[in-house]
């Protein structure tokens, strides 16, 4: 009898665990993720470095650029953001599914950031 009730508690108490948090780590409330992006001629800083964002985080790219080019981010569907010359910010989302996403200018054929979505 005691085996049935201890059961029928966990089983019960169930829905409240998974509620919690309990294996989901979506981070909806992970606040924005901001990279610094200079772009000078033919070199781009910064140039290939990882970095680790949540899935689902929003990644903003502060592009400050000499003249107006365009980033490629290898996601999963791909985005193309154009940039001016001068400071533009470039707003990526969807970024949900785990694994690497690259970041890159075709035109200087250069890795800006790898992205590690955990």
């Amino acid at each position: 009898m005691r085996r049935i009730l201890a059961t029928v508690a966990v089983l019960l108490a169930l829905p409240v665990l998974v509620s919690c948090g309990g294996g989901d780590s979506s981070s909806g409330d992970a606040p924005t993720k901001t990279i610094e992006v200079t772009i000078n001629g033919d070199s781009v800083t910064p140039n290939g470095d990882r970095i680790v964002i949540d899935h689902g985080q929003t990644v903003e790219l502060v592009v400050k650029a000499d003249k107006p080019g365009e980033i490629h981010v290898h996601s999963t569907p791909e985005q193309e953001f154009e940039y001016g010359a001068g400071t533009t910010t470039l707003t990526v989302k969807n970024l949900d599914k785990p694994g690497i996403v690259d970041i890159e200018s075709h035109s200087l054929e250069k890795t800006i950031v790898q992205l590690e979505i955990r």
